[in-house]
Parts: structure tokens; sequence; C-alpha cells
């Protein structure tokens, strides 16, 4: 049995990094990524810190 205790995180972990990646390549695109787009390089043209994170909830 511990073979299964060891290798029962390295399988959680790549579960949840194989959910990861699919979330980002789902978000790519979509219909508000010209006006983050624009968000961002008005961001970077001002020279402006780059806003905090927000939460994962919206």
């Amino acid at each position: 049995m511990q073979y299964l205790a060891a290798l029962t995180p390295p399988a959680v972990m790549a579960i949840a990094f194989a959910f990861m990646i699919r979330a980002l390549f789902r978000n790519q695109g979509g219909a508000n990524s010209a006006r983050e787009d624009a968000a961002s390089e008005a961001l970077i043209r001002a020279g402006a810190p780059a806003p905090a994170p927000r939460a994962a909830s919206e």
C-alpha cells in the first residue's frame, strides 16, 4: 500500500495541472479579448503598475 500513498500526490497534482491548462486555453480570446487587450496596452503606454488580480469567483 505504500506505492499507492506514494503515487497519489503526483496523480492529484497532474489532474489539477490538466484542469488549469484547460481553463487557460478556454479563456483565451472570446468576446472580451479586445477590451482586455486595449486595457492592458493602455496600462503599458501609461507606465502604470498592473492592477491587483481579482478574485477567482467572478
